[in-house]
């Protein structure tokens, strides 16, 4: 019997089932992609962590300690590969003799270092020029000195004479600021900067300069394969770092890289997580909102199609074990093709799985999608059908008539109750001190806020909800209005058709808030989106300063020549030149910047964020206005506690004396970011002042623009021309290198899955619903036909209907997407970086989920129509 009721289901109800089924693969689907793009993204962002490293661990030996027990103890420590031993010594500067003069720095560092080290660990060294082996010279020391390959450099001794050592090679050190770290001390306590002049000797030469104390250290290569997850990396790289001192018992501390990459990729996987529940979890929810409308729907015929059972003999048992065979038979074809779509949908989304990823937690989020969609179907399908087997009788089923006791504005107040009450969830975690995730430096631990979860969700829910009250109060009384939207399509039958509609108003109220929120979702998901990709766009920009950046190293400026031939490449339209000076405030050395106030915006952008204290314009203006203004970090505002207008006094490098001067400066702004500058404290000057009173004008950077278009090749013209002393950086390179928030994650590919998700929703929602709704209604057409009407007002009834609800939606679907879009553009401020100044309105998405949301209701109204135009005995005799 139940096999042959399911193939009657088939056969008759065909379209039903189908379009419950969809409902339910809408739900499995969007969860198996998201947690496919959860798991991709883990796997992402711990291997580009690790990328990113160029010595895992740096193990210093400790004074009293045994460095041959230490390199002993490593090579028995599981998981240790490479390991290269390296010398550290201080050294009171350098001196050369070049081209008639005599040039020497200040105190620098001696590297002793074996000759395969390069080919151990190659991200470590660059070279520029000259050979790769022997004694190589920092490019900025090279450029101190005035040498090249084949000169010589005394390497000053204390107690001794100075030893004179030939240059074999230019290199750069891409890692400097982790090589020269502080091993073992906090973060706080590192060195602000990196030493100015570094010369690497080979191992054996390294031993000459007598009397020198230095340090050893050995560098080493983890095998070991990491976790996925970055959180779990993290906790896994600092457990085997203690695990390994604790071992030497204090012979050595480890310097572990691994775990500093680590340490800031598990805060970028928490915000993942938080964009799966605040992006993923509503899409989930709507697809079970959208299966129960259809069942519920068919609710009448279900009653109908189980009295007649019962009437037959059947017991009541019987009834609900074919109840649960349709579940099962829905929930496993939605299932299925859930799961189907949802690989095909990460693959086009995503790509292949990164190297790495975690095949086994791919498979459990499909098993979860899986189960979830039998539990929609159980919740939607069978549970529905249980409570309408349990007897109720005609009187108990039949709606209750006249007003309901509650009073109307009651009902309302609970749904501003619902939304004050996200609106006090979301004061409360935007505030200038709320941190949605909190991953402390160096703590193992991380702090999600979910409970922010709930602002948006109290919106979205208050918001159906009191779009419910109102649909309900408009159908119920506004026959007037109803009739005349329905008179220029029904004629004469508006009357009845408006109080037709009034009779069905909570199944229309409920097909249009169902539409309203796959429509809010479809939006606010868009902007969130669109804003994000505005915003790491601005983060590129910041970081890389302009579409292309030209920058010499650091100890010499770019010359006055070079602007000219920068504006004579192909493709430039404007150069901008920036200073770059240090300055110190109090104890504390800080970048300085110079920049012409008047035309720095033309080359880059700036957005009023990055200011405090008056927008981009303004501040500029000021500068403009007050060649001694200077803008200063919030930090150094608050270390020195000014006000504006107060005094700042910097010593900054006199080009002519080489002293340190006082120059003033009044404090006018605060600036947070700022193109090419780093991310904690600097100065921004007026470039003219600045070249009045430290007696040059030498430019650090030039900030090219292209006007957006073939940077790379701009990029490419500047390398040719200029050669391969300046640095050429392109806005498409750095796109591809900053590593702010989730930018290592594919949130390209999550849009597009997400949208194409959100437009399925709202087609369904207005389109299916509506169709299957109507369907269910072809009786009363039919009667009506009877009764007289002609098909022209069948058919107007039915696209009135669609009217209604098309408009009803759209109009509430934006109303709410406004809120809520603002809502999770605010809440998760931590993702942008920089945060944003405005929200990006994606206008095309938004105009063609509109068209087929609109496309989906015309085609559903248009097959019902064309059904009520059947002959009204022949539709009653199917029915």
């Amino acid at each position: 019997m139940t096999v042959r009721w399911l193939l009657g289901l088939l056969r008759h109800r065909t379209g039903r089932l189908l379009a419950t089924a969809a409902g339910i693969a809408l739900g499995v689907a969007l969860i198996a992609a998201l947690g496919t793009f959860l798991t991709a993204s883990q796997a992402t962002m711990t291997a580009r962590a690790l990328r990113s490293v160029a010595v895992d661990w740096q193990v210093e030996v400790q004074p009293g300690g045994d460095p041959e027990a230490v390199l002993q103890q490593l090579h028995a420590t599981p998981g240790v590969g490479a390991v290269e031993r390296v010398r550290i010594a201080r050294t009171p500067g350098f001196r050369a003799a070049a081209d008639g003069t005599t040039q020497s720095t200040g105190p620098g560092v001696v590297i002793g270092v074996p000759a395969d080290y390069g080919t151990t660990f190659p991200d470590e060294i660059r070279h520029l020029a000259g050979a790769p082996t022997g004694v190589l010279i920092a490019q900025q020391t090279a450029s101190n000195l005035h040498v090249r390959p084949g000169d010589q450099v005394g390497i000053g001794r204390a107690g001794a004479d100075p030893l004179a050592v030939t240059v074999a090679g230019v290199v750069d050190l891409p890692q400097a600021d982790s090589l020269f770290q502080k091993v073992g001390a906090p973060a706080q306590t590192q060195p602000a900067a990196p030493p100015d002049n570094v010369l690497l000797v080979p191992e054996g030469l390294f031993a000459d300069l007598s009397g020198q104390p230095g340090t050893t250290q050995f560098h080493v290569r983890i095998t070991a394969p990491p976790a996925t997850d970055p959180a779990v990396a993290y906790q896994s790289a600092v457990a085997a770092a203690h695990n390994f001192e604790a071992q030497v018992a204090g012979a050595a501390l480890v310097g572990d890289n691994v775990g500093a990459a680590l340490d800031a990729a598990r805060g970028d996987a928490a915000y993942a997580q938080m964009l799966f529940l605040f992006l993923g979890l509503p899409g989930v929810v709507l697809s079970a909102l959208l299966t129960a409308a259809l069942v519920g729907s068919g609710a009448e015929r279900r009653r109908a199609e189980q009295a007649l059972l019962r009437t037959r003999g059947y017991a009541p048992r019987a009834v609900l074990r074919l109840a649960a065979a349709e579940a099962v038979l829905v929930g496993v074809l939605g299932g299925a093709a859930g799961l189907g779509v949802a690989a095909a949908a990460g693959r086009l989304a995503f790509g292949p799985s990164p190297a790495g990823a975690d095949a086994v937690a791919t498979v459990l989020w499909f098993a979860t999608a899986f189960a979830v969609g039998l539990l929609i179907t159980a919740l939607t399908v069978l549970v529905p059908a249980f409570a309408d087997l349990r007897g109720r009788s005609v009187a108990q089923a039949r709606p209750a008539v006249g007003r309901s006791r509650t009073p109307w504005w009651l009902k309302a107040g609970v749904d501003f109750l619902l939304i004050g009450g996200s609106l006090v969830v979301f004061w409360a975690s935007s505030g200038n001190d709320y941190a949605l995730v909190l991953a402390p430096e160096g703590v193992a631990s991380i702090s999600v806020s979910y409970w922010a979860f709930l602002g948006p969700a109290l919106l979205w829910l208050g918001a159906a909800v009191l779009l419910w009250r109102v649909v309900t109060l408009f159908l119920a009384h506004g026959r007037g209005p109803l009739e005349r939207l329905l008179r220029p399509l029904a004629g004469r039958l508006s009357g009845p058709g408006a109080a037709g509609l009034s009779r069905q108003r909570r199944t229309l109220a409920r097909a249009i808030v169902l539409l309203a929120l796959a429509l809010s979702f479809a939006a606010s998901t868009a902007v969130f989106n669109s804003t994000y990709e505005q915003q790491a766009e601005a983060d590129a920009q910041l970081t890389n300063g302009a579409d292309v950046t030209v920058t010499e190293s650091p100890g010499t400026q770019v010359g006055p020549t070079t602007a000219t031939q920068l504006q004579a490449v192909p493709g430039v339209r404007r150069v901008e030149p920036v200073q770059h000076r240090f300055a110190y405030v109090g104890a504390d050395l800080q970048d300085l910047y110079g920049v012409r106030p008047d035309s720095i915006t033309r080359a880059t952008a700036l957005q009023d964020p990055y200011f405090q204290g008056g927008t981009a314009a303004e501040l500029m203006a000021v500068l403009a206005r007050q060649p001694d203004a200077i803008l200063v970090s919030a930090e150094t505002v608050k270390d020195f506690q000014l006000a504006p207008g107060d005094l700042v006094n910097l010593r900054v490098q006199d080009s002519r004396t080489k002293d340190l001067r006082t120059v003033p400066f009044h404090y006018a702004g605060i600036v947070k970011e700022f193109p090419t500058a780093p991310k904690d404290s600097f100065f921004v000057a007026n470039a003219a002042y600045l070249t009045r009173v430290t007696g040059s004008d030498a430019v650090g950077a030039f900030l090219v623009d292209t006007g957006g278009t073939g940077q790379a090749d701009v990029a490419a013209a500047l390398r040719a021309r200029l050669g391969p002393g300046p640095a050429v950086t392109d806005l498409t390179q750095t796109r591809a290198q900053v590593g702010s928030s989730l930018t290592s994650v594919n949130l390209q590919g999550l849009t597009r899955l997400e949208l194409a998700f959100a437009v399925l929703l709202a087609a369904g929602a207005g389109g299916i619903v509506l169709a299957v709704g109507l369907a269910e209604r072809r009786r009363a057409l039919a009667i009506m036909a009877v009764l007289g009407a002609n098909r022209r007002q069948l058919r107007g009834l039915v696209l009135g209907e669609g009217l209604l609800l098309g408009a009803g939606g759209l109009l509430g679907g934006a109303a709410i997407a406004w809120g809520l879009a603002r809502m999770l553009v605010t809440v998760l401020t931590g993702v942008f970086d920089p945060p944003p100044s405005a929200i990006a309105v994606p206008w095309t998405y938004l105009a063609a989920t509109a068209a087929a949301v609109v496309a989906a209701l015309v085609a559903a109204a248009l097959l019902s129509a064309r059904a009520s135009t059947r002959p009204a005995v022949e539709e009653l005799r199917d029915l």
